[in-house]
């Protein structure tokens, strides 16, 4: 597939109108499934039930069927039974019995009166008058028995006899007319009743026996399906009865059906007990099938009925096929019916999303179209319109603003060059005195403030911070920092400094904007070093004895600019050659990471005297580098000024 086909796939099913209509398919196709697949439900399970009355009602005429033919043998058997019994000396009154029963009974194949050894002396040994009607429907007899053939010894015999009572055997092979021209082997089933003189002497055993091929014949007209069929079964679940002769005697209804032990075990004793019943197995054809059962009372017999579920189920699901089939044509249809609805209504919409893309791209001339439709679509035409309109306007307007901003930020950058280049950078470079500052401003410009410089010996230092940000800060600072250069030029004392620069500040600051600041003078010569603190964070000092460091103890005053007139209280330090001295703002100690925590005077002091003091230029670095750790990339809230001074001890 081509790249453009896929792109142009793609943006098929980017469409909204195919998205609704595949949304409104599918809303439909879950309601369908929901009342189909209920209908189905119920539709199966009637269809279900139908079948099992159905089944049993063919059951019990087939059943009934069965019963009759057994009733009509052993009623013709007690009916001869006399017969046979007034004529036991005479053999030949015997064979037309035989005959007579072939004749008049069809369910009966062949009729035999089987005689004890002896009994007719003519006869020698063996007497059976053997009456059989072949296929053609001719009537035969012969007399059976021989040493070949020791009748009294077959089974139907032997058990009549031995058990004193009529009985029906279980289905074997034996002789019986087939055709015309010869006796062939068959499998029969015998009705046996013994014969007793009227002293109760045994004397022979009269047997009518069932072609069982014709019985099959009889059962199987029963076809509730057009593949259903009748099993007959002996008491060890053997087939009798099978549309398939090879199964007869050879297999039973319990190999390869698809049951547990115990469903086996409960189907035997159902079929013992004469229990009728229904279950679901797969036969020897392979076939999932439904078998209804019960037992022929008077043989032990079971008979079944076996339906396959494909044919219970056939009418059931073909109308499930056709209902579904039209059902999907349905939604078929009712897609592209509403897709091409859809798609119709939605065009304004695309041409308009067409033209927003257009205005997006940057041409906010482009005309959009007009419509005179009332509803959503109409109203969001005209909402792009005003929007077109506005944004225009509005994207001139920030074409100014950001030209503006552009100047403006232009200039910040010149001011804050200009702030900068004011602060020295460059300093005394001299073997008795080692000095080192940095500022930082939060923004483009600061308010803090520092200035360092040496004139007759005497080197004069500041610190401050202004209250407040960005440009009105620097100007004070701007302003601050040249009176204090100013004034100690005039080598005025720390303490007049900030008198003059309080009162000046102070006289017009409508802004109530004010500076706190530290101002010292330390003569080089004798180590004395004067300063004033106006309301500034205590410096830090350095004995550089193995004494952590600490805070300069400072008398409390005020901030420049606030009282005009204020006595400012000076100190001094007699000596302060050899220690050093760390003036900072507070934009190092109240330093904020992300989640508000100041780095706080402790930490300050614990980072300060965690190394041996080596210069000043390392621990301002260091510092820095602490700050950077704790703030962790948060946006800084001061600016950060810091300025160390060490003093030397020469000589």
């Amino acid at each position: 597939m081509t790249s453009s086909r896929k792109k142009s796939l793609s943006i098929y099913w980017r469409s909204l109108s195919v998205r609704i209509g595949l949304w409104v398919v599918l809303g439909a196709a879950l309601l369908f499934n929901a009342a189909l697949g209920y209908m189905f439900y119920n539709s199966r399970r009637a269809v279900w039930r139908e079948a099992t009355v159905s089944g049993e009602k063919d059951l019990r005429l087939t059943e009934y069927a069965i019963n009759e033919i057994l009733e009509h043998v052993e009623l013709c058997a007690d009916n001869m039974e006399w017969v046979i019994l007034e004529n036991l000396d005479d053999p030949d009154a015997l064979i037309g019995c035989s005959l007579e029963i072939v004749k008049n009974n069809p369910s009966v194949s062949s009729c035999s009166i089987s005689m004890e050894p002896y009994t007719f002396r003519e006869y020698g040994k063996y007497f059976s008058s053997f009456a059989y009607r072949t296929q053609s429907g001719r009537i035969g007899w012969e007399q059976e028995g021989d040493d070949g053939y020791r009748y009294f010894e077959m089974p139907w015999y032997a058990l009549a006899r031995d058990e004193g009572r009529s009985l029906w055997t279980d289905p074997y092979y034996d002789k019986s007319g087939i055709d015309d021209e010869e006796m062939l082997t068959e499998r029969l089933v015998s009705y046996c009743r013994p014969l007793y003189k009227a002293d109760s002497t045994f004397v022979g055993v009269l047997s009518l026996d069932i072609y069982l091929p014709w019985l099959s014949e009889t059962v199987s007209q029963t076809k509730p399906y057009p593949n259903s069929y009748c099993v007959l079964v002996s008491a060890d679940g053997s087939y009798l009865v099978h549309p398939n002769p090879s199964f007869i005697f050879y297999h039973s209804i319990y190999d390869d059906a698809g049951l547990t032990e115990g469903e086996k075990a409960e189907l035997a004793e159902a079929l013992r007990e004469g229990k009728p019943g229904m279950t679901r197995m797969v036969l020897d054809d392979g076939v999932k099938s439904c078998v209804f059962f019960c037992t022929i009372e008077s043989t032990g017999w079971g008979l079944g009925i076996v339906c396959p579920e494909k044919d219970i189920f056939l009418g059931f699901n073909t109308l499930r096929n056709v209902v579904v089939a039209i059902v999907l044509l349905g939604l078929i249809i009712i897609s592209g019916v509403f897709m091409w609805i859809i798609n119709n209504q939605l065009e304004p919409l695309r041409i308009l999303a067409h033209q927003a893309g257009t205005i997006a791209s940057g041409k906010f001339d482009e005309p959009l179209p007009t419509t005179n439709r009332k509803d959503e679509i109409g109203v969001l035409n005209r909402s792009f319109r005003i929007m077109q309109s506005s944004l225009a306007r509005y994207i001139t307007r920030l074409t100014e603003e950001t030209a503006t901003r552009e100047r403006m930020a232009k200039e910040l950058q010149i001011a804050r060059n200009i702030q900068m280049g004011m602060l020295p950078h460059d300093f005394p470079s001299r073997p008795d005195v080692d000095i080192y500052a940095s500022m930082t401003p939060a923004k483009a410009v600061g308010g803090d403030l520092y200035d360092c410089f040496i004139q007759n010996e005497k080197l004069y230092i500041c610190i401050g911070d202004v209250s407040g940000k960005g440009i009105p800060a620097s100007l004070i600072m701007a302003v601050t920092r040249g009176m204090f250069r100013i004034l100690a030029r005039q080598e005025l004392s720390p303490v007049e400094i900030a008198g003059q620069i309080n009162d000046t500040l102070a006289e017009e600051n409508e802004e109530l904007l004010f500076v706190t600041m530290f101002f010292s003078c330390t003569d080089l010569r004798t180590g004395r070093c004067e300063f004033c603190n106006c309301g500034h964070n205590a410096p830090v000092l350095l004995l550089g004895d193995g004494t952590p460091p600490f805070f300069l103890n400072c008398k409390s005053n005020t901030a420049i600019g606030v009282i005009p007139g204020f006595k400012f209280e000076g100190q001094e330090v007699p000596d302060v050659r050899g220690r050093v001295l760390f003036l900072y703002t507070d934009g190092l100690n109240e330093a904020e990471n992300a989640d508000y925590e100041q780095f706080g005077n402790e930490a300050m002091l614990a980072e300060i005297g965690r190394k041996p003091f080596t210069d000043c230029r390392s621990l301002v670095e260091q510092m820095n580098d602490a700050v950077a750790r704790h703030v962790d990339g948060a946006e800084p809230s001061d600016d950060l000024t810091m300025l160390c001074v060490n003093v030397k001890r020469q000589g």
